[in-house]
């Protein structure tokens, strides 16, 4: 048709052109066929929302495996948290330990609420590598933020961004059928919008910030937006994202009702190539997935 059109010189060829071409982009970034290359080697990291590691679920007369070891025995060298939960008063809940000593990891927790002695929860990086130095990058009433650190891989140094930005604050459970939405929708567009807002806020700085970084940068975390929202674009302009270079199939990584959301990401310089990519849909413990990829080191110092 749009041949046709074109030989014609129609203007409406044109419009099938244009629609051709956006439609491509967005299918680009929605579903990926690349292979799988599980026993690829290079640079390993991973993002979760942990959602406060608060896991009380019964299954069959006992609770669910604990999430920790699941945790320690991925292989990523690199691993960063959102809703991240600290216990120093409980040797089953101290995750720093749990994660970091116990596991051979050097870790960087940024605390966004809590008594930083005791009980807290915030942001945490967690690395094999040496961590040299750390920082924050905002915080928000104590409920999202972003972090950084820089960590001295080989011979190079590489800042991993580790970011939550503004929660959609959607009540999913009152959509879960059709009166539900009838009820909430009105609600629900408007919490869309306010967020959208405040993350467009929160962008800025993390965008300034990671702009001005003297060595390459992998931002990940729960960036609470889809792949057609400005932020993704936003970041798409000067970063690359992992999915759509080394992703499989949509990678939906929203443990609800909303289940085809991907919201969290893993963005990156690029000059690091991810080479595989996985959503570990397996792990079930929080309302989002592990999301894990691995980047190729060969543009570092050896």
């Amino acid at each position: 048709m749009l041949f046709i059109l074109t030989l014609s010189w129609k203007k409406t060829a044109l419009f099938h052109l244009a629609a051709l071409i956006i439609g491509y982009k967005f299918a680009l970034i929605t579903f990926q066929i690349n292979s799988k290359n599980e026993e690829a080697e290079g640079l390993k990291v991973l993002t979760y929302n942990a959602h406060l590691f608060n896991y009380s679920r019964n299954v069959e007369g006992q609770f669910d495996p604990n999430v920790f070891t699941w945790l320690q025995e991925h292989p990523a060298d690199i691993k960063v948290f959102q809703e991240f939960y600290q216990d120093f008063t409980s040797a089953s809940r101290n995750a720093i330990k749990l994660l970091g000593k116990d596991a051979g990891f050097e870790s960087s927790y940024q605390v966004i609420k809590g008594n930083p002695k005791k009980r807290s929860y915030g942001l945490a990086i967690f690395s094999r590598y040496p961590i040299i130095n750390e920082g924050k990058v905002f915080d928000k009433n104590g409920t999202n933020g972003a972090i950084f650190a820089d960590i001295l891989v080989n011979n190079d140094t590489i800042r991993i961004y580790n970011a939550h930005l503004e929660s959609m604050r959607i009540n999913s459970d009152g959509l879960e059928d059709l009166e539900g939405v009838r009820e909430n929708y009105r609600q629900t567009l408007g919490k869309l919008h306010r967020g959208s807002l405040e993350r467009s806020k929160q962008l800025n700085l993390l965008v300034e910030h990671y702009l001005n970084s003297p060595h390459p940068v992998i931002l990940m975390g729960d960036l609470n937006e889809v792949p057609y929202s400005y932020t993704y674009f936003k970041l798409n302009e000067t970063l690359e994202n992992a999915f759509e270079y080394a992703g499989r199939g949509f990678g939906f990584t929203y443990n609800k009702v909303l289940f085809f959301l991907r919201i969290d990401h893993i963005f990156s310089s690029p000059i690091l190539k991810p080479i595989q990519f996985k959503t570990h849909r397996e792990v079930d413990y929080s309302d989002h997935y592990p999301v894990a990829a691995t980047f190729s080191l060969e543009g570092l110092r050896d």
